[in-house]
């Protein structure tokens, strides 16, 4: 993009720590340290995968907090989550703990559990257990993290188990038949850019120009404005910034006017349907949770379901208080 003078694409700029996320981040790692089981929410593009990757280097490098711990690390490395069970949970932990070469790990109900208390006893140091993608996790399994987390503590042992996932995974824990897990449970929450969209904007253009460049140059305040304006996380408005700028290579436009801006936005950008995909609830999802079919689920965010059912749907979606 010798037109602008890009030196690299915009998903390939270092990542912006914004003051909503360092927060978040030191309150992540405080709970850690207490064990038990911790939430982290956030919805598509906020930064959950870099907030993960922070949490693994400070541990594995023990950075200010964890200078004393001597953490060992566990992931469920399992794509699909929605088929993850209490089985594939203890398939990683007895994966990835350390231990003899001559340990036989024992499979199957009791068996299992006590294999694993007996491994605590031997490592005799504090476990974290990461899930990403948690918002796929049944209810059911969900409920089973607490008795692993009892099963190392019967022990003396530490566990965290940290679930990551779309605000749908807060959503679940918070249910009221959720109460076994979810009061226990230390939930925090990934804020949007908020007041700090302008500054990432112009931050992440920077970054990824030729030093000599001049932003305001590039593209103009008014185009940022609408960038900010329709947009909410960093994965957006990197996706979008290099749209923009591919098709102001294209028509010559320097700087950037708000016309580019507004030709590449996607007119359904924050559409019913995207706002529920954003926060975990696919059609797929919305199918279960709404007891529908697909066709129906379909009808209903074109706007073409009428009558009773879609002023049902439109108060189950509601109650979930995502959007």
């Amino acid at each position: 993009m010798k037109f602008y003078g890009l030196e690299k694409d915009f998903d390939k700029a270092a990542f912006f720590e914004s003051d909503g996320f360092l927060q978040t981040m030191e309150n992540v790692k405080a709970a850690i340290k207490s064990g038990g089981i911790v939430a982290l929410t956030g919805i598509v593009g906020t930064g959950k995968t870099t907030a993960l990757r922070k949490v693994e280097e400070a541990i594995t490098t023990k950075t200010k907090g964890y200078e004393d711990r001597d953490i060992v690390v566990v992931k469920v490395l399992a794509t699909d989550k929605d088929s993850v069970n209490t089985s594939t949970i203890y398939t990683a932990l007895f994966a990835d703990l350390p231990k003899r070469k001559d340990f036989t790990i024992l499979t199957g109900t009791e068996k299992r559990e006590r294999c694993l208390q007996e491994l605590i006893s031997k490592i005799k140091k504090p476990i974290l257990l990461i899930i990403d993608d948690a918002h796929d996790l049944k209810g059911d399994t969900l409920v089973k993290l607490k008795r692993i987390v009892e099963t190392v503590q019967a022990v003396g042992g530490t566990i965290t188990i940290l679930v990551v996932g779309h605000p749908k995974l807060g959503v679940d824990l918070h249910k009221s038949a959720m109460e076994e897990v979810g009061a226990r449970a230390k939930s925090f929450e990934l804020p949007l850019l908020g007041t700090q969209k302008l500054e990432f904007i112009e931050w992440v253009i920077k970054d990824c120009i030729k030093a000599k460049e001049d932003v305001h140059q590039i593209i103009t305040n008014e185009a940022v404005a609408v960038l900010a304006e329709k947009l909410m996380t960093p994965l957006q408005i990197n996706y979008y910034l290099m749209r923009t700028f591919i098709e102001g290579a294209n028509v010559g436009d320097k700087p950037i006017s708000k016309e580019t801006v507004e030709k590449v936005l996607s007119p359904d950008l924050n559409g019913l349907e995207a706002r529920l995909a954003r926060n975990g609830y696919g059609i797929n999802t919305l199918c279960r949770h709404l007891g529908a079919r697909r066709a129906e689920i379909r009808a209903y965010l074109s706007g073409q379901l009428v009558g009773g059912r879609a002023d049902e749907f439109g108060e189950a979606i509601h109650k979930l208080g995502v959007i």
